[in-house]
């Protein structure tokens, strides 16, 4: 093998951030005063930041560790979600959530979250009963009231409630008239709500259903959405709300400051693939429900912001049809949807934006696996940029001049963050357990691809180090291939991360070809040449991490879920030879039934194979890891929702057949989660499915042994209140 150049950069400080519990009290420190009393000083705050510096601030020394993350902890985990400022800057509204803690005895669901209001570090309080999961969270213009979405005990679905901040019970304040509410926002003056709700219920259709006349047409029975206003104390005078006529399948809307439009997401039916190539913005006026622009973008479209003047609204999309994500950042004109990219081409992806007081725009820009916060100045050109060191920062929000970002790093998830002159101030700890748990070293990578390309990623180090000879190493391949790993928390129900580390694994995240945050060029590489050059990469990862003394050459595997289910498809039939096992989860195994089975075919074609299917029979069948079955000698676990659109499961059940009629000496299972689609939500399913991951490379992974037996095919529940 050629020599490879291994670079490391990004060395992560192994310090842990030592917080005591949340304080629940109200009340306001002096410093929130203050930038409350200087609303106009939030780019001067910017301008003083300390880079990475600040965040070092946060840390301090600790004992050495005894206790690794396990599959159970994985239930303690809470993370903050989504964000509001208070008109004035005195206050963050913030939803800490995740899934029920099964091991203690929760009853199985999906997300669940909490409504946290706080007023500095460590200073917040819960405004809700416990148990009352909540969503959509926003201050009313006035920053007396914090609405959300919320089903009441005596609702069919859910409506707008809202809590006083000053004190007092929550009340239920608009309600669509025949269906749930998805999202909502308030006008300027306070008096009115506008409301985002599914579609009218069907009367006639129901009574059909109950007499067994359930018949389906597929693609034909679009149910589009609906928007509503409703003045505050129609409730009480039992009058419903109004439908204001909107274009298309609705998505997502926001107010102007003015109140005169809306900026409303749209497009033709509710199909995932008109989401992904047909979704526009439009301008719409509120009072006569007329179109006045639409912004016709060519692409992908993401996250859009009304600018304080209302002029101009920021958008990240695509620069074109065939640009795999959303990553660039435009400006647009509200008057006539004329728009102009901020940073197209960049070796970078923007995720995120939030206009500042002054007409200056905040945005989060991620450059490879490390992010930046970066301000424009109102004609486009960069006015400042900052480094946050370790924090990953994954969403903002600001007012009243108080700006706050949600971050992780490689030793916690998400938490809220306010920008201060000292640069970032944590506000929560969601987990101070952790301080109590020994993680492995992690860091962002750097190595040669075979043809001179430079591949990044996220390598976490066993816990304890590495061994000599190296390590069993897990690659864990991001999905999409339009994703991109960042070097912040990376462990989840799927992701072994933090816990494969605690029972001697080295992990690694390649961000291949493919991947977003590189720029538009990087992730057009792997367009038109599935399982080429994009999972070349994945082999150049494992040589490079055994050169560098990381890795076992003859105990590395593979695991990833869609995209990175493919991957892991490939890696066990076609690379069999490089890999001793795999773990494949809602992943591709034959690129033509997947055109006729998924509910994204034009998404395919425009960033992926750039061909239909009848173009090239052949090269699509060479490319489907059942081609490549004769080859399989690596043990694989396949897993998949039972109710999955976007990859069918039976492109699990042909790789699972092919494998056992062709290859019956290679291990192979395959597990169904009912009622899950691409990917699991219940906490159940998710903890089944990371029992069953770990299991399957302890078994053959970690042993080197390709032929030892299945492992039972029950995992070992560690619940304390199973039944």
């Amino acid at each position: 093998m050629r020599e490879r150049q291994v670079a490391f950069t990004a060395r992560v400080e192994q310090s842990r951030v030592r917080r005591t519990g949340a304080v629940l009290r109200r009340g306001t420190p002096s410093s929130c005063h203050e930038l409350a009393a200087r609303p106009n000083r939030r780019v001067a705050l910017f301008k003083s930041f300390v880079s990475a510096s600040a965040l070092s601030a946060l840390t301090i020394a600790t004992p050495a560790l005894a206790d690794p993350l396990t599959s159970e902890d994985l239930f303690r985990i809470k993370s903050v979600g989504s964000v509001a400022v208070s008109p004035d800057g005195s206050r963050v509204a913030y939803q800490v959530g995740g899934r029920p803690n099964i091991i203690e005895g929760e009853e199985n669901g999906g997300y669940e979250s909490q409504l946290m209001i706080g007023t500095g570090p460590n200073q917040a309080a819960s405004y809700l009963p416990e148990g009352m999961s909540v969503s959509d969270i926003k201050f009313s213009p006035d920053g007396r009231w914090v609405s959300f979405l919320h089903k009441g005990e005596d609702d069919e679905e859910r409506s707008v409630y809202a809590v006083p901040v000053y004190g007092g019970s929550y009340r239920k304040v608009a309600q669509s008239p025949d269906a749930g509410v998805i999202a909502h926002a308030w006008s300027p003056d306070g008096q009115t709500i506008y409301m985002l709700a599914g579609a009218a219920g069907d009367d006639a259709r129901d009574k059909e259903k109950k007499k067994g006349f359930d018949a389906i047409v597929y693609e034909e029975e679009a149910q589009l959405r609906r928007m509503f206003r409703s003045r505050l104390g129609d409730l009480d005078n039992d009058v419903d709300a109004t439908a204001i006529a909107i274009p298309g399948y609705v998505t997502e809307f926001s107010v102007s400051p003015d109140g005169s439009y809306a900026v409303v997401g749209s497009q033709p039916t509710p199909q995932i693939d008109d989401t992904y190539t047909s979704k526009r913005f439009h301008i719409v006026d509120l009072a006569s429900a007329d179109v006045r622009a639409v912004v016709e973008t060519p692409g992908k479209v993401g996250d859009a912001e009304i600018s304080p003047d209302g002029r101009t609204m920021s958008l990240i999309a695509g620069v074109d049809m065939n640009d795999p994500a959303a990553t660039t950042l435009h400006l647009v004109d509200t008057a006539t949807g004329e728009f102009r990219a901020l940073n197209a081409g960049a070796a970078e992806a923007a995720t995120d934006a939030e206009w500042l007081d002054d007409g200056k725009l905040a945005a989060i820009i991620h450059v490879g696996a490390q992010s930046l916060l970066r301000v424009y100045n109102a004609d486009g050109s960069v006015d400042h940029q900052h480094d946050p060191g370790a924090l990953i920062l994954r969403s903002i929000e600001a007012d009243g001049g108080t700006v706050t970002v949600t971050a992780d790093a490689p030793s916690h998830p998400a938490e809220l963050f306010r920008v201060t002159p000292d640069g970032f101030t944590r506000w929560t700890d969601s987990n101070p357990w952790l301080a109590n748990i020994d993680l492995g070293k992690q860091e962002t990578i750097k190595y040669t691809a075979r043809d001179g390309q430079v591949i990044e990623g996220i390598l976490v180090h066993p816990v304890g180090g590495i061994p000599e000879g190296g390590a069993p190493l897990i690659l864990d391949v991001h999905g999409g291939p339009e994703a991109h790993d960042s070097n912040g928390w990376t462990t989840n129900y799927g992701g072994p991360g933090h816990i494969a580390a605690g029972k001697g694994y080295a992990v690694f995240q390649p961000n291949y070809r493919g991947s977003t945050a590189y720029g538009t060029a990087f992730s057009k590489q792997h367009q038109n040449d599935y399982a080429g050059k994009e999972f070349n990469d994945l082999v150049d990862a494992k040589r490079a991490l055994v050169e560098m003394g990381v890795a076992d050459p003859d105990r590395v595997g593979v695991t990833g879920g869609s995209y990175g289910g493919y991957a892991t498809a490939w890696s066990s039939t076609a690379l069999s030879e490089e890999f001793a096992a795999g773990v494949m989860f809602v992943g591709i195994s034959n690129q033509i039934s997947k055109f006729g089975t998924t509910d994204i075919p034009y998404e395919m074609y425009n960033v992926h194979s750039r061909k239909w299917p009848w173009e090239d029979w052949q090269a699509m069948l060479d490319a489907s890891p059942i081609t490549h079955v004769g080859k399989a000698e690596t043990p694989i676990l396949i897993m998949h929702g039972e109710e999955d659109t976007r990859v069918s499961p039976s492109q699990s059940y042909e790789l699972y057949r092919s494998i056992k009629v062709r290859k019956p000496e290679t291990p192979v299972r395959l597990v169904l989660y009912p009622g899950e689609g691409h990917g699991n939500s219940k906490a159940a399913a998710r903890y089944d499915y990371n029992l069953r991951m770990l299991r399957w490379f302890d078994t053959y992974l970690k042993t080197g042994d390709r032929k030892a037996p299945l492992p039972d095919p029950r995992p070992e529940l560690k619940l304390q209140d199973s039944e």
